[in-house]
């Protein structure tokens, strides 16, 4: 998932390359493979060997796992990371006429509207199509994205804050605006942060047009801290933290991913049996990424190569440790810390794309006159 700036959106993942050293602990760095080889791009035409991935700075993968599709497909593929998820979106459309790359990867649920609404991408049905998990599917009609991992934006708590006080930890929304919780809970600024977005829309979905203004009125009562972005938010203010050691925060509850916990027990040396973290299941916001053949792509038949890889169940099941995200794709098989550490909520808010594009900027505006300001 993109752990991004949003410039007005959310990104994605986010990714976790910080749940440890970010997350404290982080992924590698991603370079780019091979280099751009002539070619006149055209469908069927092109003697292009080499295709282009733009994606966000999150993005990471096995080496073995693309040195095989490479192998087979005759493909060599650049990775070229263009910022967080915002700003690769925002670029992407900005050049779509003479683009970057052949495929886009990153843009999530949030920003979906707007990048089909700008013409980013063209047509292409992936291979392995029939195999995303119903949930979600989108611009079924189209074709001009294809999901690929989706991730749960979670209030996250510190398990031995709680146990030691004998205090219960939040499980929902509604329980973070009670007097037992007051001072505890630090969030990331939603016009920076895409948690901090996807808080905020976690809560539009639940408490509805008229109802979540009035809720954030009473969480801002109820002394909830805003800072910058998730690195901030969760190594230098969350207590339970591993990153946090130094820090010392004092905050133990934190807007994070419900991919969080998992990322505390692979990261820690030696491994703890149990994760240090917990998720408080009923405050998740399910975000969606998606992938898609850029419209004047140079290389579209690489592309669609590309995105047939990406759906393919050798990287599907390649992305959890790497991107700290779980796969769309139908028999698609987990970790075992997932499953263990960090499952996905089994009743996640959701919000339609299109509602999203229509409210989105007038739901930060309106978010930080509230809670900022």
């Amino acid at each position: 998932m993109s752990t991004t700036s949003t410039t007005s959106t959310a990104g994605t993942v986010r990714s976790i390359t910080a749940v440890l050293a970010a997350t404290g602990l982080g992924l590698a760095a991603l370079t780019a493979c091979g280099s751009s080889d002539s070619g006149d791009g055209s469908e069927g035409g092109s003697s292009s060997k080499t295709v282009t991935l733009v994606s966000h700075d999150s993005f990471a993968y096995s080496k073995d796992v693309l040195k095989d599709f490479e192998e087979k497909s005759g493909y060599e593929v650049r990775v070229l990371k263009d910022g967080d998820a915002g700003q690769a979106v925002n670029k992407a459309i900005l050049t779509k006429g003479n683009p970057q790359g052949d495929v886009f990867f990153g843009v999530d649920n949030t920003l979906l509207s707007r990048a089909l609404d700008n013409g980013l991408f063209q047509p292409y049905e992936a291979e392995d199509a029939d195999l995303v998990l119903p949930g979600y599917r989108a611009d079924a009609d189209e074709h001009r994205v294809t999901p690929i991992d989706s991730g749960d934006i979670c209030v996250n708590y510190d398990k031995a804050y709680f146990s030691e006080r004998k205090l219960a930890p939040p499980t929902s929304f509604d329980d973070l605006v009670k007097p037992a919780y007051k001072n505890l809970l630090v969030t990331e600024n939603a016009s920076t942060s895409s948690p901090g977005l996807g808080f905020v829309l976690g809560t539009a979905a639940r408490y509805g047009d008229d109802g979540w203004q009035g809720y954030w009125k009473k969480l801002k009562a109820n002394g909830v801290k805003v800072v910058d972005g998730w690195e901030q938010a969760y190594n230098e203010e969350f207590s339970g933290s591993a990153g946090d050691k130094k820090a010392k925060g004092d905050r133990p509850l934190v807007v994070s991913y419900a991919s969080s916990p998992p990322a505390e027990v692979i990261y820690a040396d030696p491994r703890p049996k149990t994760a240090p973290t917990g998720v408080a299941e009923g405050t998740c916001f399910r975000q969606v990424e998606y992938a898609g053949l850029l419209s004047n792509a140079k290389n579209p038949k690489g592309g669609k190569a590309l995105v047939d890889f990406l759906l393919s169940k050798e990287f599907q099941e390649d992305m959890p440790l790497n991107m700290f995200v779980q796969p769309v794709r139908e028999g698609a098989q987990v970790p075992r810390e997932f499953t263990e550490f960090g499952p996905q909520a089994e009743a996640p808010e959701t919000l339609d794309p299109a509602k999203i594009a229509d409210h989105r900027d007038d739901w930060v505006k309106s978010w930080t006159s509230l809670v900022l300001k």
